[in-house]
């Protein structure tokens, strides 16, 4: 008999700060969270429609030594449980990057490597082919492009300063995640590849 193979899935990958919550800097407590405008509803609309939701973070903090990965994944538990009071719907899994070139080893997840999203591709069974990555900075652009995502830039957070910068090119922007989500449900071009 045959063994079938799961079929992957899609996905978005969302950077952290700047493009689900307000940018504050070293983000690790639960009360500096603030969840920007129209975010919750994005990502249900996102889940809905049938993407798996990943959250890929930069977390140099942790290598600075300002806070431990402990006080990051505390964050992150209470983030999915206040979003599924919120929206109905939890995040699949986050990613961090720990490191920082000037604190440490070099590594192959601060984006924009694209190592988060392609260990979450391994784990969870993820199509990149169909997957989207959104944030606010050129690095989460480029990790999007270098794991054979489509990205799209928000304004929010770093985004509008972003958009000038040559590591975004050619990319489609958005005031905020929900018009990005809007954009990816409304059956965006599948040619959109940055390269």
């Amino acid at each position: 008999m045959a063994v079938m193979e799961k079929k992957k899935v899609p996905a978005v990958f969302l950077d952290r700060d700047g493009t689900l919550n307000s940018e504050r800097g070293y983000l690790h407590k639960v009360e500096e969270w603030e969840w920007l405008p129209g975010v919750p509803e994005a990502l249900a609309m996102l889940a809905r429609a049938g993407f798996m939701l990943v959250v890929v973070t930069n977390q140099s903090g942790i290598a600075r030594g300002y806070y431990d990965e402990d006080s990051v994944n505390r964050l992150h538990e209470w983030v999915n449980e206040d979003l599924f009071m919120r929206a109905g719907v939890r995040f699949s899994a986050f990613y961090l990057c720990p490191h920082h070139p000037d604190y440490g080893t070099a590594c192959d997840c601060r984006k924009p490597a694209p190592g988060m999203l392609l260990r979450a591709a391994a784990e969870l069974g993820i199509d990149l082919a169909r997957s989207w990555m959104i944030g606010d900075k050129p690095a989460d652009i480029q990790a999007g492009a270098a794991a054979g995502c489509r990205s799209l830039l928000v304004l929010t957070g770093y985004g509008e300063n972003s958009r000038k910068d040559a590591g975004c090119g050619r990319i489609h922007c958005f005031p905020g995640l929900l018009e990005a989500a809007d954009y990816i449900i409304g059956g965006a071009e599948q040619n959109i590849l940055i390269k």
